[in-house]
């Protein structure tokens, strides 16, 4: 049996932080009383879209996380590349809602970007056996 010790801790960080997200958009639902989609409400839909801009993203890094592992060449550097992107995600969620940390939007997103791409590097090296 293969146990993938790195996969498993990111995907149950990315459980818990999409579990983070869903309850900002539940307590936002709350207090403007919006029980099905969005009413209309710019913070709300902001929330939604942050939400399902992460689903849309980590699966591509799960996947490639567990190939990269699953082929024998995720060390330790591996978790801290799990660890940075679901750093960037945190500030993408609070800078997707505006104001003052507004930044965290680009932050999120170049860490994102940068996380897919290096595993996507990886992965192709991986497989041309330089890596």
């Amino acid at each position: 049996m293969t146990i993938l010790p790195v996969t498993l801790a990111v995907a149950a960080a990315a459980a818990v932080l999409n579990i983070w997200l869903s309850i900002r958009i539940g307590a936002l639902r709350t207090r403007l009383g919006i029980s099905v989609g969005d009413g209309g409400s710019e913070a709300l839909q902001r929330r939604m879209r942050a939400q399902l801009n992460y689903v849309e993203n980590t699966a591509f890094v799960l996947v490639l996380i567990a190939a990269i592992e699953l082929a024998g060449k995720g060390s330790w550097w591996l978790a801290y590349v799990g660890a940075a992107y679901f750093i960037g995600r945190l500030a993408h969620g609070f800078g997707m809602d505006g104001g003052r940390l507004q930044a965290g939007r680009l932050v999120g997103t170049l860490t994102t970007m940068l996380t897919q791409l290096g595993l996507a590097v990886v992965a192709v090296l991986v497989v041309m056996g330089v890596m």
